[in-house]
Order: C-alpha cells, then sequence, then structure tokens
C-alpha cells in the first residue's frame, strides 16, 4: 500500500509583499546619515561664512556714512551714501600725496616679488622633486627648518647688510630677497611636482630634450593651479605688508599703501567713515584677483596634498 505525501499549498510570490533585504537597508540607513553629516556641514559652512563677512559688511557700510550716522547706529546701512569719502580718503586732504603713489609703488613691489617668487620657488622644487643628487633629502630637511627661525630674528642683520650696499629708502630690500625663494613655497610646489609621474620626464629625455627645457615646458605648464596658489600667497604678502616698508623707507614717495593707510589714520584718528573708505580702497585688488583666482587656488591646495 503506497503513501500519498502531500505538499503543503504555497501561495503565489506575488500576493506577499517583498521584504527589504538587510543589505538594501543599510544602504539607506547610511544615505540618510550622509545626508545629515552633510546639510550639518553645510549649515556650518553657512554660520561660518556669515561670520567672515560681518567684519567686511561694517567697513562698507561705514564707508558710505557719515560721521553722524556712524556714531548713531553703525550696523544700519547708510540713509544717503557718501561716495565723497572714497575722494577724500584717494586725495588725502591735507597732505601733498595721493593714494594713486602709494598704489603704483605696491603695485610695482608685489608685482616683482611674486614674479621672483614664482621662478626661484620653482625652480628649487623642480630640483628637489625630479632630480636625483647626494644628500637632497638632507638639504630638504634642512629647507624646511628654516621654516621655525622667526623673522624678528633676522631682521637686524638684514637691515645692515641692507645698509651697507645703501638699498635703505629703496624698493631693493622688498623685491631682490622674494628672487631667493621661500621654504613653505618650495614645500609647495614640490609637493605638486611629486604627483606628476616620472615618465613624462623619461619621455622628454629621450627625446633629447634638457632638464630645464623639461622643468620649462612640460612641467610649468602642469602646474598652473599649484603656480597660481604660490603667487597669490606671495602677491597678497607683499600688497599687505607693512613692517618691510616701515624698516626700509624714509621718504613719502616710497611708501606703499599699508603705510598709506597707516599716515591716512595719524592724520585722521576719529574719521572712521574715511579710514574705512581707505580699508576698502587697499582691499578691492585682493579680492579681485582671489575671484579670478580662487578655482586654480583651491586646486593647487588640494593637489598639493597628495602623492603617488
Amino acid at each position: 500500500m503506497s503513501t500519498v505525501i502531500s505538499r503543503p499549498d504555497s501561495k503565489p510570490q506575488g500576493d506577499a509583499p517583498p521584504q527589504p533585504s538587510k543589505q538594501s537597508t543599510r544602504v539607506n540607513r547610511g544615505n540618510t546619515s550622509d545626508r545629515r553629516a552633510a546639510l550639518g556641514l553645510f549649515i556650518l559652512a553657512g554660520v561660518g561664512a556669515i561670520l567672515m563677512l560681518v567684519p567686511f559688511y561694517l567697513m562698507v557700510v561705514m564707508s558710505l556714512k557719515t560721521p553722524a550716522e556712524i556714531t548713531e547706529n553703525p550696523w544700519a546701512l547708510p540713509q544717503a551714501p557718501q561716495w565723497i569719502n572714497y575722494v577724500k580718503t584717494w586725495t588725502i586732504e591735507g597732505t601733498g600725496v595721493t593714494f594713486s603713489t602709494f598704489f603704483g609703488n605696491t603695485l610695482l613691489i608685489a608685482t616683482l616679488s611674486t614674479i621672483g617668487t614664482l621662478l626661484s620657488s620653482s625652480l628649487v622644487a623642480f630640483g628637489f622633486a625630479r632630480l636625483r643628487f647626494p644628500g637632497r633629502d638632507r638639504l630638504f630637511v634642512l629647507l624646511l627648518a628654516t621654516m621655525m627661525l622667526p623673522g624678528i630674528v633676522t631682521m637686524i642683520p638684514s637691515y645692515i647688510g641692507f645698509s651697507r650696499i645703501h638699498w635703505i629708502d629703496t624698493f631693493y630690500p622688498l623685491i631682490v630677497p622674494a628672487f631667493f625663494g621661500g621654504a613653505f613655497n618650495v614645500f609647495l610646489l614640490r609637493q605638486f611636482l611629486l604627483t606628476m609621474p616620472r615618465e613624462l620626464d623619461e619621455a622628454a629625455l629621450l627625446d633629447g630634450a634638457t632638464y630645464f627645457q623639461i622643468y620649462w615646458k612640460i612641467l610649468m605648464p602642469l602646474c598652473k593651479p599649484a603656480l597660481v596658489t604660490v603667487g597669490l600667497f606671495a602677491f597678497i604678502y607683499a600688497w599687505k605688508d607693512l613692517m618691510g616698508p616701515l624698516i626700509y623707507m624714509n621718504s613719502t614717495s616710497h611708501n606703499t599703501l599699508e603705510q598709506g593707510l597707516r599716515t591716512f589714520q595719524t592724520i585722521h584718528g576719529t574719521d572712521w567713515n574715511l579710514l574705512m573708505a581707505g580699508s576698502v580702497i587697499v582691499l578691492i585688488p585682493l579680492l579681485v584677483l582671489f575671484f579670478f583666482g580662487q578655482r586654480y587656488f583651491i586646486q593647487g591646495i588640494v593637489m598639493s596634498g597628495l602623492k603617488d
């Protein structure tokens, strides 16, 4: 006698709703946490940006007010913008000079210093990154060690040296040192050059190129982001430098914008609207420069931290 075993009836798969797998649940939870983290970072960045813009807002608003409006409420917008404040500041009433003289001096110093920094720092960085020679790493460590030396330590010896060669009250002490490179700029460019494949150098050498041709025609065009970053640093430093001109410049015709702003503050110590107008005049070129170079600046900072 045969026994028949009957199977329990199974429901069609379409009748029961599909259950989410554990993997998909984890992915959804991960996406949710990522969104929350991104939202938190966005809010934090927004608050930080607002805090950074508050001083700039006050500076611009106060530069367009009368002294009475500043005393009443410095945060409020001006009732009638006083553009004449910029004219008074540019002409520096009570003196025989104008901001155009200071602007030209600062532009000359900043431009030549930036050119010297880019040429010298990139050349030294190329040697440390692409060439092999005895003691290379030790020399690089020694170069980085100079970053720990405070500038005030070399201030007096530098002044004595420049006075011996009669460079006091000239632009040379503010321009010539830039043509001897800087440890931070060399480090930044070296790190960027290390990200580039050495096959570029080998292929160029096989084609008969010299090391200088490799540096100038192959690697430097590829280093545009890092060069823009170093150029921005050098230009901003030279533009905002006050200590150097105070030490080496004596005549008013050789003063820079920072010196002119300091002179203007001495004459108009309580005229905050005029002082803020002068600060805006000094700051505007830097904002324009950073606006056009910010894409390369960010890329240069990011890529300089990478190494193959």
